[in-house]
């Protein structure tokens, strides 16, 4: 299964649609419960194949683990690890040795851990040494704030458990604050209370309280099937799971297709969301600051529509499971799309007359490239390489799409 092709012959869509649990809400809530030694109360966690590389870990006793491609677990259990007194060797495949973790270990080590890179210093693999006491650890430290919101987090998770607290500063700009936000909220829920001063973060040592939590649905992954009612000539999709509490930040996507004719109706099952005709604009500037994993979800649904953009907020683009910026300029230029970097401004320009593409579309190993195009299937049928990269946070994808009344065949 190296290619699907994918179309779909009314473009008109009616379906209901279970959305998974969020990857993003059940990361951080596995690591909780392992630190609050497997007291909380958690349902609907989600199937993604980075969650599930996450329990396996976290239920194994060896030495030395691999994460796979999967950042979160790489960042989130480092700290873990080290919060924990454990001895632990981190891995991961070749992408995930290349991706930077220095933020990360350098305000473990001001703090008084023993983090040491096994290979290229900056990157993993990693080895986390056990230190001789916890109780010595300084209860501040200081990290950049435009790398990762992973590395906050990290952070934020293991704080409460220190003897003498954290407090977190802030040396740059802030990037991705949504998912900081949700960190917090899910300690709050869980009686770990943090103040959050300017640039500062500070939570004292203190016990979770066992509480029930229901992961709700994931929110990037309904960012999709937006594309799609977008695309559509008719929709009504209802997404089951998605709550409307704002715990995850790409629900932003709720208020930014509003201006696109697509309209979200929130019940207690989760939100029915249609497509009605506007005139929309053919103009847009976009800030991904807060939110980078939706950039790839607009950038080709406005590709697909001609719509000149010019988007902001992408540095952390190139650090994921790809370098992205370079992956939807180079799969959008299949569309005759241009998405070129404009010095002057600091920004990245999105423009050209769209054509479904002949060529098939690269996935990259990132399960968001292939979900960002395949909603062009509704434009004409279109070919995605690698269609099983989706099961890093989406595994039934596919499937959904079939019953939505896509049509994907595998070669």
């Amino acid at each position: 299964m190296n290619i699907a092709r994918v179309s779909h012959p009314t473009k008109r869509i009616k379906t209901r649609i279970g959305i998974p649990g969020s990857k993003s809400e059940s990361n951080r809530l596995l690591i909780l419960n392992a630190l609050s030694g497997n007291q909380l109360e958690l349902s609907n966690l989600s199937t993604a194949r980075d969650t599930e590389t996450m329990r396996k870990i976290l239920a194994s006793f060896e030495k030395e683990v691999d994460v796979r491609d999967a950042g979160t677990a790489m960042r989130f259990l480092t700290a873990y690890f080290a919060a924990t007194n454990q001895h632990k060797i981190i891995t991961g495949t070749e992408r995930m040795n290349q991706r930077p973790i220095a933020p990360l270990v350098n305000a473990l080590s001001e703090m008084g851990f023993d983090i040491r890179y096994v290979g290229q210093e900056g990157y993993p693999p990693l080895e986390i040494v056990p230190i001789k006491s916890l109780e010595r650890l300084e209860n501040e430290t200081h990290i950049e704030g435009n790398i990762s919101s992973q590395f906050i987090t990290a952070l934020l998770l293991i704080a409460a458990t220190l003897p003498n607290g954290l407090k977190i500063n802030f040396t740059t700009e802030l990037t991705s604050r949504p998912y900081v936000e949700m960190t917090l909220k899910l300690l709050e829920h869980f009686g770990i209370r943090a103040e959050w001063k300017d640039n500062t973060i500070t939570i004292q040592h203190s016990a979770f309280q066992t509480q029930h939590y229901k992961v709700g649905g994931d929110w990037s992954s309904a960012s999709y099937w937006y594309s799609i009612a977008f695309l559509a000539d008719e929709a009504e999709i209802f997404l089951e799971g998605l709550k409307d509490d704002w715990t995850q930040g790409d629900q932003a996507i709720v208020d930014w297709m509003k201006r696109f004719g697509v309209t979200t109706s929130f019940q207690e099952e989760g939100a029915l969301i249609q497509k009605r005709a506007v005139n929309f604009p053919k103009m847009m500037k976009m800030s991904f600051r807060d939110n980078p994993d939706l950039a790839q979800t607009i950038a080709v649904m406005f590709a697909a529509k001609d719509i000149y953009a010019t988007f902001s907020g992408l540095e952390t683009l190139r650090v994921k499971e790809t370098d992205r910026v370079a992956a939807l300029q180079n799969e959008l230029k299949k569309t005759s799309t241009l998405f070129d970097y404009s010095d002057r401004y600091d920004l990245h320009q999105l423009k050209g007359i769209f054509q479904i593409p002949t060529a098939p579309i690269a996935t990259y190993n990132d399960h968001r490239m292939a979900m960002s195009f395949a909603p062009l299937a509704l434009m004409g049928e279109i070919s995605i390489e690698n269609p099983s990269v989706v099961e890093k946070s989406y595994p039934g994808f596919w499937t959904d799409l079939e019953k939505a009344g896509f049509v994907v065949v595998y070669q």
